[in-house]
């Protein structure tokens, strides 16, 4: 029974900037971090555990996977769910995710994610979907005249939404939002453009258009954004996202739950935890083991957590 503290892995991107600071990461000096890899196993990156030292791969390949995980964890070689902070300093790529029965044929991996939305500048938004109206042919024609933005449905963003992006969605993240990233384990992205960006040595980055083109699913248009049923905010195939709200001096007990491990993230204010006395702060994030007992927050300020486990 633990709950665990991971050590974070910031990833630098060219769309990036230094807001993440403020969740409490601790950045390189002089660099533009766009990504902060919160909860993830796979071969080039591993999440430790604070304290015992222990990566999630190799707890999930060990014998008290279900203890830890669960017994709805699937069978595979890696922990299947990705979590992350994003920082978008400035617009990313307008892209696509292939989904799974064309991520196998081009060689990418399959991946489906949920954005909860942390922080958003005056204006901010994003781009998903496809507008109406917008068929193959139309976009394939704004590619050729560089004006395939326009094929986007768009979006203002403010703090507590929250999108689903089934693989298959194209979608950009636009300057000014700070997010919350739930995901399938994969790192397989295909750009259609990148607004004409070019890097420190002047180079621009790899466009993927046959591939994006072969995965955009051509009849998801003008998605909305997630209604939340209650504090149920989504359950997919592959993760159960809920979001839950504490007022200062407000006790909330969470039930255990011997199917998943919890992953708990204090989206706005601050709680304290019971047990241990420790205060989680705005973007603390926290994994606890299936076999866990009950677990009880304080409210300290208002504060809004969410919880990730599997569905």
């Amino acid at each position: 029974m633990a709950i665990w503290k991971l050590q974070p892995l910031m990833q630098e991107r060219i769309w990036g900037g230094r807001n993440l600071e403020k969740l409490g990461r601790v950045l390189s000096e002089g660099k533009k971090i766009g990504e902060s890899w919160e909860l993830v196993d796979r071969q080039e990156a591993q999440s430790v555990v604070e304290g015992i030292g222990a990566t999630i791969g190799s707890l999930w390949s060990g014998a008290d996977r279900e203890k830890i995980f669960g017994r709805k964890a699937p069978e595979g070689g890696h922990f299947p769910i990705l979590i992350k902070l994003l920082d978008a300093e400035e617009k990313l790529s307008l892209q696509v995710h292939p989904p799974a029965e064309k991520a196998k044929e081009l060689g990418g991996e399959p991946k489906t994610e949920m954005w909860f939305f942390l922080e958003t500048k005056p204006g901010a938004e994003i781009y998903v979907g496809l507008r109406k109206g917008v068929g193959k042919g139309e976009f394939e024609e704004a590619l050729k005249e560089g004006k395939v933005s326009e094929c986007f449905h768009r979006l203002k963003t403010e703090p507590g939404q929250a999108m689903f992006l089934p693989s298959g969605r194209v979608h950009a993240i636009g300057a000014g939002n700070v997010i919350l990233e739930i995901q399938q384990n994969s790192d397989t992205t295909y750009r259609v453009d990148d607004w004409g960006r070019k890097d420190g040595k002047g180079n621009s980055r790899e466009l993927h258009v046959r591939e994006a083109l072969s995965s955009i699913r051509w009849d998801d248009v003008e998605p909305t954004w997630i209604q939340p049923r209650g504090e149920r905010v989504l359950v997919c195939d592959f993760f159960k996202v809920t979001r839950w709200w504490l007022m200062p001096g407000e006790v909330r007990e969470l039930v255990p739950d011997a199917g998943s491990f919890r992953y708990l993230f204090v989206a706005e204010g601050k709680v304290r935890e019971e047990e241990s006395g420790e205060e989680w702060l705005k973007g603390s994030g926290r994994f606890v083991t299936a076999d866990h007992s009950s677990l009880i927050l304080h409210g300290v300020e208002e504060s809004t957590v969410v919880q990730v486990e599997f569905p």
